[in-house]
């Protein structure tokens, strides 16, 4: 294991905050610390848990602290944070999600999303070709809308869409129409992964033990590449099962470390590369 290097806080410091519900699974801290403490950058990453309900009193709050440099949004708060900002990226009122916030010099909020970037950067790294080709993505939460949006950017021939709750498909399939007319969206009742290029499980299913499958991985073409979002554990049920499958994978570790450069750039830090991070964080 690569040592880590320990970052100094003090009267210095800004935070960048990382807000979400449940934190057991944020690596975020472990990965952005690292970097800061051996670069002498004068910033640190701190999980905070905030639950849905709260975010509109605890948003605002936070961003009147004169060291809060920007936050991080997770799950479940990336479609809630929208409304509650001043400006938004073309990505943040396409996907109806947003996972960075900044303030400007002026006290406005601004957001970002940045997952979709980091889930292709990560897939065409793998060597996937996505134009013209047939994707699922499973949970039209937020990462599923950023990564959804970022795909259909990348000229896919069709995109199929699933959520437990179906208003949640629809409206994301009408979203991405509206800007990407030649694109198929489809919204499918059944998530069924046979014979497609990529599937992306977009939800938190694989957190724990008890989760079932998010589709069922029997039914896995073995040229498929199978992504899966969840952070801990980092190989999740899914995986292994389309390891099994003999499909390629991408764990939802790769996506974040493709993403963060963008998050550095965004908040106005030194960028680096998402090797040195993995470097660092002993990756």
């Amino acid at each position: 294991m690569t040592h880590q290097p320990t970052p100094s806080i003090d009267g210095h410091t800004e935070l960048i905050v990382h807000l979400g519900f449940p934190t057991q699974g944020f690596r975020s801290p472990r990965i952005y610390n690292p970097y800061f403490a051996a670069q002498g950058i004068r910033a640190v990453v701190v999980p905070m848990a905030c639950r849905a309900h709260d975010l509109a009193q605890v948003l605002p709050a936070l961003f009147r602290l004169d060291n809060v440099r920007g936050a991080l949004i997770t799950m479940p708060l990336k479609v809630a944070v929208v409304s509650l900002l001043d400006e938004v990226s073309m990505a943040v009122q396409v996907a109806g999600a947003c996972n960075a916030v900044r303030r400007t010099v002026d006290g406005r909020l601004v957001g970002e999303l940045f997952d979709g970037e980091g889930f292709v950067q990560g897939a065409l790294r793998k060597g996937v070709v996505l134009k013209g080709a047939r994707a699922l993505v499973v949970g039209c939460g937020g990462v599923g809308r950023a990564i959804a949006a970022a795909l259909a950017g990348e000229g896919l021939a069709e995109l199929r869409l699933f959520d437990a709750q179906p208003t949640q498909s629809a409206e994301l399939c009408q979203r991405l129409r509206a800007v990407y007319a030649d694109l198929d969206v489809v919204q499918v009742a059944a998530p069924d992964p046979c014979d497609l290029d990529l599937v992306v499980n977009a939800t938190p299913l694989g957190m724990y033990a008890q989760d079932p499958l998010p589709f069922q991985a029997e039914r896995l073409s073995p040229h498929t590449l199978v992504g899966d979002v969840v952070l801990e554990p980092a190989v999740t049920p899914l995986i292994r099962a389309a390891s099994a499958a003999g499909c390629r994978t991408q764990v939802g570790e790769d996506m974040l470390y493709e993403q963060i450069p963008a998050y550095l750039r965004f908040f106005g830090l030194p960028v680096t590369t998402p090797e040195c991070l993995r470097q660092l964080a002993g990756r």
